[in-house]
């Protein structure tokens, strides 16, 4: 999708300028000549660009509150999109609503507007306000999808937040090793050296470690960003994040809190679609390519599969070892009593708090080991120092 900046003449005579989000030159056209509008000029436009990270969920939030308040209060549509682009702080945002109130002006519905900026508007989002449209209930499909970005988004910060502090102080760590060994380290070993006498195993082995940062420092810099740049590539392929998500699965607790991380947004998601009408085979499609894990995206997919074949969705998603026990009965009960949306929410629910629980105990676990690593590591370099101090003193005496 490219932004284009056209000049077209209206029936009247007036000459018209604005922007527009197409495939192509030839769809600008196409779209034009359904308003009746004569091209005069088209250019593509670059810098319209709207970039992923410059609207944040927060920002989503209030524009789809706003916007099902107005909606439920009477608005019309092209009335109460307006107002958003008119009130939005958010400049990408609003200049993103006010093409969509260009599209809905020529005809397209709502939710073929917001497809056209799906760095803007989710996959998800898009089929939920479809539906909202297609039902009438498009003021209550709003709510609902404020809600859902809200508590996902919280999920995603729980999650992200636990990671932070152990980030920060394995990085304070990093840097203090290197600093004693580029600095601090060659001034002992200098003086030692004038001193000639026989060093211990330690005090030996952090000299060498030391000269070989000093000498090869560029040659561990390039296998850093040469390793980095690899992992990337791999885990871009299909095998190389299968792999990787299943490791990061099994990994002791940190593999807990993904997975019910994991399971409340499977559900959440899935819940939330189906509540809006859009179709269960729709709803798992969309939520698969939301799971964010390679291992829970196959187990969601073979549960379409298993649906569109006229099975349940408990037996693949059972199958896959990934879901606890718990989630595959309630998901069981909830198909059979023709409830599966309310059951989902219970769950999704409910596992936010375990993963409340799971990032406790994750920090709680995280905290004595890295108290222990940088007593070791930078202890270690400290006394390994000391020791041929230690048995000059034990001489002289």
């Amino acid at each position: 999708m490219a932004t284009f900046t056209y000049t077209a003449r209206a029936f009247n005579g007036d000459l018209r300028t604005a922007t527009i989000d197409a495939s192509s030159r030839d769809d600008v056209i196409a779209q034009l000549r359904k308003q009746r509008l004569s091209v005069v000029k088209i250019d593509q436009d670059a810098s319209k660009k709207i970039g992923k990270g410059s609207i944040k969920t927060r920002d989503v939030v209030i524009f789809t509150r706003q916007f099902s308040t107005m909606i439920n209060s009477g608005l019309p549509l092209v009335q109460a999109l307006t107002i958003l682009a008119e009130q939005t702080d958010n400049k990408a945002l609003a200049e993103v609503t006010k093409k969509v109130v260009f599209d809905v002006e020529s005809g397209n519905t709502v939710a073929d507007a917001l497809s056209k900026h799906p760095r803007a508007f989710t996959n998800l989002y898009v089929n939920m306000v479809a539906a909202g449209e297609a039902g009438g209930i498009l003021d209550t499909i709003l709510m609902r999808l404020a809600t859902f970005l809200e508590k996902n988004d919280a999920l995603v910060r729980k999650v992200k937040g636990a990671m932070i502090y152990p980030t920060v102080i394995m990085s304070v760590a990093a840097i203090a090793v290197v600093v004693l060994l580029i600095f601090v380290i060659p001034v002992f070993a200098g003086m030692f050296a004038s001193g000639g006498m026989a060093l211990p195993l330690p005090t030996r082995i952090v000299i060498g470690a030391s000269g070989f940062l000093k000498a090869y420092w560029w040659v561990i810099g390039a296998a850093i960003i040469v390793g980095g740049y690899s992992f990337k590539k791999y885990y871009a392929t299909s095998n190389g994040k299968l792999v990787i998500d299943r490791i990061m699965l099994r990994m002791p607790v940190l593999g807990d809190v993904l997975r019910k991380s994991a399971v409340s947004r499977f559900t959440r998601t899935l819940g939330t679609l189906i509540s809006s009408g859009v179709s269960i085979l729709e709803g798992l499609e969309i939520t698969a390519k939301t799971a964010g894990n390679r291992v829970i995206q196959d187990a969601i997919m073979q549960s379409r599969s298993s649906i569109a074949g006229g099975d349940t969705i408990a037996q693949p998603l059972q199958k896959s070892k990934v879901f606890p026990p718990m989630v595959i009965s309630m998901i069981a009960v909830g198909e059979q009593t023709g409830g599966l949306d309310e059951m989902l929410a219970k769950i999704a629910d409910f596992y936010d708090e375990e993963v409340d629980a799971a990032v406790g105990n994750l920090l709680s676990l995280l905290e004595p080991i890295m108290i222990v690593f940088l007593g070791v590591v930078v202890g270690g370099m400290v006394v390994a120092m000391y020791l041929p101090i230690f048995d000059m003193v034990n001489a002289v005496q």
